[in-house]
């Protein structure tokens, strides 16, 4: 039968957090200790305000974790902030040891030293006498943490510790800096003990969630998902995949391959990759789900290492898919520019295609590509429709190229006919397009320009590298002489209307400035752009909305010999 409660929630200062024998335990592979300076600064002036303000309170945020028994617990997030505090405890207990063997209050000082020790950091087992420790850390940091920092012993070589080690090293040596600077802390034992006894101990507040089992745990994580979460969803699923394999080689053989799977597709992107790598089999995944679904399918170090073999086998392709600089497209440099393409549409919905269609011969790959290009920028660019609506036919089509049912890149286009915008509603739709000329869209603009113009005028502009501006006929901010032209009410509309622009080096740009339309006619003839040529040769009589609507059409016309919906004449 399964737990009543799944998690609890209950506000605690940290003193009973960490109070009635608890003990803490960072999971062997979570992430290392990482907060610098500008962290410590924060915590060590929140602490500070505190002290002069004996009866405020201050919030530290969720602290998330996985019972394991009444006392023992997995910290499945907020390590970050618990080992600071125990860095800084320790550094008082440092300050207290050095007072009494300097001879200030000795033995109170030494008392103080061992009550302190004994509450915010561990005990002697009264059983055994051995010394017990309220926290482990990851298996990078808990034996640097329990030989050196628990003991208050100095490492020999500092500078050669491990990024991590040398961190809470770093973090112990500035709250010793900083107690030391503090006058009132460093020549007074009982003021010192007040500050861990009471400022730390029972002024700072957690949130302390206890989750029944890591599914839960990534539950609370995609619930919560607010900035100050320290563990990420790759962590969790990081966590949980270590937990399935047994024996210490198998651990260190999987961290290595794990280190380079993330380092490839990066650490906050890995759940988006795995997502699209289960959606080659799986018709629909949540994000929320990602986990569960993960929980379900592998359960054994074995399926472990078989989920890892094939995330490996398209890691690099999902990092390429993003970056047209990857190395792998120089093998494959005819599919550059639908590679380009893509990453201006900011689609993605298609990888689970790219997955499956990879091993096929490079000529028919590169096809795919410009076909789910063109798709793209008639579906989404174009007609203005939810990418994600997609994400069903792509898993159908990724599936049947797995199964070995579409084996052609023209298979593909029949299975996307039932979606694909005929061209009658591409025109139309391109007839209508209104863009954005600044920022990343003046990238696709100068796209759609660019290859109207290649097209119309047998000109081979790049529009990734051309230095050429963004005209706007009827300026963006137009003058009083606008009026007649066209009414003010519809200015804003028709400044950004596809129709209204060109392409014009930036020397005659400027010149142009925001000139009445017959005045610009002679700059726009002494361009190197042919259709901006052009314009000077059959401009009409006037500027006005009839005339954008007009040249407008044309373009959309040009387009759809320039996006073919019909695939049959490529060969595929």
């Amino acid at each position: 039968m399964a737990k009543a409660n799944l998690l609890k929630t209950e506000t605690r200062s940290y003193l009973e957090l960490i109070g009635n024998g608890k003990t803490y335990r960072v999971p062997a592979y979570q992430r290392d200790y990482s907060w610098g300076e500008e962290q410590w600064d924060d915590l060590w002036g929140d602490i500070n305000d505190l002290i002069t303000h004996p009866n405020d309170r201050h919030y530290m945020g969720a602290l998330v974790v996985e019972g394991q028994s009444d006392r023992e617990f997995l910290i499945i997030d907020g390590q970050q902030r618990i080992a600071t505090l125990s860095l800084l405890a320790l550094a008082v207990l440092w300050h207290l040891r050095d007072l009494a063997a300097r001879g200030i209050e000795t033995e109170a000082n030494t008392e103080r030293m061992h009550q302190l020790r004994a509450r915010f950091i561990g005990e002697k087992d009264p059983a055994n006498l051995s010394e017990s420790s309220k926290l482990f850390l990851n298996a990078t940091d808990d034996a640097f943490y329990q030989d050196y920092l628990v003991q208050l012993r100095a490492p020999l070589n500092p500078r050669g510790l491990p990024v991590s080690n040398r961190a809470l090293w770093q973090c112990f040596s500035y709250f010793k800096a900083r107690i030391a600077d503090t006058k009132p802390f460093a020549d007074s034992g009982e003021k010192l003990a007040r500050l861990l006894n009471e400022a730390v101990a029972r002024q700072l507040i957690f949130i302390l969630i206890t989750v029944e089992d890591d599914l839960n745990a990534y539950t609370v994580f995609e619930t919560l998902n607010a900035r100050g979460l320290e563990l990420s969803a790759t962590d969790l699923l990081k966590n949980y995949l270590f937990a399935r394999v047994r024996g210490k080689q198998d651990q260190i053989v999987l961290g290595r391959r794990w280190q380079r799977l993330v380092t490839t597709v990066r650490q906050d992107r890995f759940p988006e990759f795995l997502r699209y790598h289960l959606l080659c089999e799986i018709p629909k995944i949540r994000q929320q789900r990602l986990f569960k679904l993960v929980r379900e399918r592998v359960k054994s170090g074995e399926q472990v290492f078989a989920l890892i073999d094939q995330l490996e086998a398209r890691a690099e392709l999902f990092a390429a898919a993003g970056d047209a600089d990857h190395g792998y497209w120089k093998d494959r440099p005819e599919a550059l520019p639908s590679v380009r393409e893509l990453i201006l549409f900011r689609v993605r919905q298609h990888i689970p295609v790219l997955f499956a269609g990879w091993q096929w011969p490079t000529e028919q790959f590169v096809k795919l590509l410009r076909l789910i290009s063109v798709f793209s920028f008639r579906y989404i660019v174009v007609g203005g429709l939810n990418p994600n609506d997609l994400e069903p036919l792509y898993h159908q089509i990724a599936k049947s190229i797995l199964a070995g049912v579409i084996t052609r890149s023209s298979e593909v286009h029949a299975a996307l006919r039932e979606l694909l915008p005929s061209d009658d509603k591409f025109e139309r739709d391109f007839a209508e397009l209104s863009v954005e000329t600044s920022g990343q869209s003046a990238k696709l603009t100068r796209y759609i320009l660019c290859n109207l113009s290649n097209a119309a005028a047998g000109t081979n502009i790049d529009w990734n590298t051309d230095p050429g501006s963004i005209e706007h006929i009827l300026p963006e901010n137009p003058g009083a002489e606008w009026d007649a032209s066209v009414p003010t009410d519809r200015q804003e509309q028709y400044a950004y209307r596809l129709g209204n622009l060109i392409l014009l080096e930036k020397r005659l740009n400027r010149d142009a400035g925001n000139r009445r339309f017959e005045d610009k006619l002679g700059l726009y003839a002494q361009s190197a752009y042919p259709l901006t040529r052009a314009l000077h040769e059959h401009a009409p009589h006037d500027w006005t909305i009839a005339a954008i609507e007009a040249r407008q059409a044309q373009m959309a016309k040009k387009a759809k010999a320039i996006w073919k919906s019909d695939f049959s004449g490529s060969g595929g």
